[in-house]
């Protein structure tokens, strides 16, 4: 059960990445977003990544996986809309 609840909050928390995805795009801005701290933020899941993809660890792979693909998408709005 404890893992079951884990890998859920794994793959949901990195989904509140797209309201700001679409926030971004309906006010085709991202001026109130810092880009040196999306790139910054980025980065890190970037090299958090390889640890992710390796570890037995169902919850944290889900995690890194799903994260780098929406936080990517934040990050591809972000520099669109500068």
């Amino acid at each position: 059960m404890i893992q079951t609840l884990g890998l859920i909050a794994a793959v949901a928390m990195p989904l509140w990445n797209i309201p700001l995805i679409v926030r971004i795009e309906q006010r085709k801005s991202s001026r109130d977003i810092s880009v040196p701290w999306a790139l910054g933020v980025f980065g890190c899941i970037l090299l958090m990544l390889p640890a992710a993809l390796d570890s037995p660890d169902a919850i944290f792979k889900a995690f890194g996986i799903v994260n780098t693909v929406l936080f990517g998408a934040v990050v591809i709005q972000i520099l669109r809309y500068r």
